[in-house]
């Protein structure tokens, strides 16, 4: 037996945790994730957007939501560019780690849309519309994530032969 996720998936419902720092970016990978998620055939009402200040109040959304029981996925959207601290590395650790830990927790499918770079044009470059849009790719990752796991709840006996 093998099970694999769809690019099709109408009727699920997800979650969208978005910073708000570095909006410019973030507003760009958020477009990309609505997009790729309008091709899945989600409707707007099946989308909730949660807004939280940076990529270090990603997770503790995250996990909420996930444990709010009413998504099938969640998708975390935010930018850190790297400056002269050792904070862009501190923050992009936490941010990542918890994120994992909160997915691997709740058994909640989490998409990492945080974008780490080192310069405002290379976070630019993977904001813009087109096939790099990495909003994008967390939002067709989290789709199939979720039609994947919406198929352990029907039960994996429905689908032996």
């Amino acid at each position: 037996m093998e099970l694999q996720g769809s690019q099709t998936a109408s009727g699920c419902r997800f979650a969208i945790v978005v910073s708000r720092f570095n909006a410019e970016i973030t507003e760009g990978l958020l477009g990309g994730a609505r997009r790729a998620l309008a091709e899945a055939s989600v409707g707007d009402n099946d989308i909730v957007i949660l807004r939280v200040p940076g990529a270090f109040e990603i997770p503790v959304a995250a996990l909420r939501a996930a444990k709010s029981g009413r998504f099938d996925a969640v998708i975390c959207i935010g930018c850190l560019i790297k400056g002269e601290t050792m904070h862009f590395e501190f923050i992009a650790d936490a941010a990542c780690h918890a994120i994992a830990d909160a997915a691997a927790s709740t058994g909640v499918p989490m998409a990492l849309g945080v974008i780490t770079t080192l310069t405002e044009e290379q976070a630019l470059e993977r904001a813009a519309d087109g096939p790099g849009n990495k909003g994008h790719e967390a939002a067709r990752a989290a789709v199939e994530m979720a039609t994947l796991f919406r198929q352990f709840r029907k039960g994996i006996s429905d689908h032996q032969d």
